[in-house]
């Protein structure tokens, strides 16, 4: 890898948006550190994209501190991060239940994950990411649509999107060459997606 090789981190990357990011970037010649819960699952990733690129594999909850910290840790041995992406999520349970009828620690553990773990993904990688480097946050639909049973994930996605704008007002006072984006992909065929909705 030449000084001219930009480095993105992808969590959830181990299938659907995340690995086809992943892909993309690979085949443009982009290092890669790639995190997702399922070790096998990530591996296979891993083997498919190393055919294009180095890439580091970090398997493991973004929702837990030590992870993020071992995220940190591969982001300064990869010379720092040029892209973060946080397209690691849950849709909760399924079918999703009403808003009244939702079990109040499964709906803190779709915020905790969809929300707060997003943030400390920020937090720990942040001093690694390069003067002009640029935020992802993967978003849905469902934060803005009145989608019927989708309070749930939807209330999280919201959080996330308003998250990512007030992050983007933040750093245009401090460090006015970051860029915060937040971005719905539309409808995939995902396993999150057939679980949404299934049979």
């Amino acid at each position: 890898m030449n000084n001219q090789t930009k480095t993105a981190l992808i969590t959830g990357a181990s299938r659907g948006l995340g690995l086809a990011l992943a892909q993309a970037l690979a085949q443009d010649g982009w290092q890669l550190i790639i995190n997702a819960r399922g070790r096998e699952a990530l591996m296979q990733a891993h083997q498919q994209l190393e055919q294009f690129t180095t890439v580091t594999a970090v398997s493991g909850d973004i929702s837990q501190k030590a992870h993020r910290q071992a995220l940190a840790v591969a982001a300064r041995a990869a010379g720092g991060l040029d892209l973060i992406v946080n397209n690691a999520g849950i849709l909760g349970p399924s079918p999703q239940p009403a808003l009244l009828d939702y079990p109040l620690d499964v709906l803190e553990t779709v915020f905790q994950v969809n929300v707060v773990a997003q943030l400390g993904v920020l937090q720990a990688v942040f001093e690694t990411l390069k003067p002009d480097g640029r935020i992802l946050n993967i978003t849905s639909d469902a934060a803005v649509e009145l989608y019927a049973g989708w309070g749930g994930y939807g209330a999280s996605k919201a959080a996330l999107e308003q998250l990512s704008a007030i992050l983007a007002a933040e750093l245009a006072e401090r460090l006015p060459d970051v860029r915060v984006y937040w971005i719905d992909p539309g409808d995939m065929r995902t396993q999150m997606h057939q679980a949404a909705f299934p049979g």
